[in-house]
């Protein structure tokens, strides 16, 4: 299934009125609203708003350990595209500190979300909570960059509000959260793109680079601006790092060589050099 480029969450857009991302996402972290400029159909540009709900008054179950003073274990979000065929995989880790999650579960129901399954298991890294979870309105998985990014800013804002020692650890408690990470990360030396063949219809991409709000968006984008599409993949979010894996194709085909090249060489250019020009995070 391909990504969808529009998410339809906002009433802003036509009903039916194709939309294709433009320029940078523009993510108010602090409002919890998520701001993606789009180009219609007309060619006239619009914004989508997506509403990044904040969590109610942390529930007994996830408060427990927020005041330990031992070593604070790397925060990891996992969202995953490919493990389940009718459902989104997340998945949330960070040491043994997070309880039953109810109120993250709560926040993506008010993103329009149904967690259809739950579980929790351990192991030598800690605790993972996973959760499978479709659209309401339609009952199928997530795959719309938009909303994918809404979840992952949920998630890292519930983390850093319930637990925020997690602060020290996450690339956005520089500005959202309690402490700023002690660690700083050169985009120039963290940023790793690769590519690799898997069959004859699809390519394997890889990116690993400095974490920041809107990046899963803007990775799409940049992308499918060199007409590339995007069927599925995984996009993690471990600590100030973020690791995407996406599987690729050009026309129903594998990537070939030069188109290789062209890809690797603008996401490089693209994420080393981010402009910042009417942001605000």
């Amino acid at each position: 299934m391909a990504m969808a480029m529009a998410s339809g969450v906002s009433p802003s857009l036509m009903a039916g009125e194709k939309c294709f991302l433009s320029g940078r996402s523009s993510i108010s972290f602090g409002g919890f609203r998520s701001l993606v400029r789009v180009l219609n159909s007309k060619g006239r540009l619009s914004f989508v708003a997506i509403n990044i709900p904040k969590a109610t008054a942390p529930t007994a179950v996830e408060e427990g350990k927020s005041n330990e003073t031992d070593l604070v274990p790397t925060p990891k979000v996992i969202i995953d595209l490919d493990s389940d065929p009718d459902a989104t995989i997340v998945e949330i880790t960070f040491g043994d500190r997070l309880g039953a999650l109810l109120d993250t579960m709560r926040a993506l129901k008010s993103l329009g979300l149904n967690v259809v399954k739950a579980n929790v298991h351990l192991d030598s890294s800690g605790k993972h909570n996973r959760f499978s979870i479709t659209k309401v309105s339609t009952g199928r998985k997530v795959d719309d960059p938009e909303l994918l990014e809404a979840i992952r800013l949920t998630i890292i804002n519930n983390l850093l509000e319930y637990h925020p020692e997690s602060s020290t650890k996450l690339a956005m408690g520089v500005a959202f959260g309690v402490e700023p990470p002690k660690e700083q990360i050169d985009v120039d030396i963290a940023t790793h793109v690769n590519i690799y063949a898997d069959g004859p219809e699809r390519s394997l991409l890889v990116v690993e680079t400095a974490d920041r709000p809107g990046l899963l968006i803007d990775l799409v984008k940049t992308i499918t601006d060199i007409n590339v599409t995007v069927q599925s993949g995984e996009f993690d979010t471990e600590g100030l790092l973020a690791k995407a894996k996406f599987h690729v194709s050009y026309k129903d085909e594998a990537l070939r060589k030069p188109l290789e090249q062209v890809l690797a060489n603008s996401l490089r250019y693209y994420l080393k050099r981010p402009t910042t020009e009417e942001d605000s995070y």
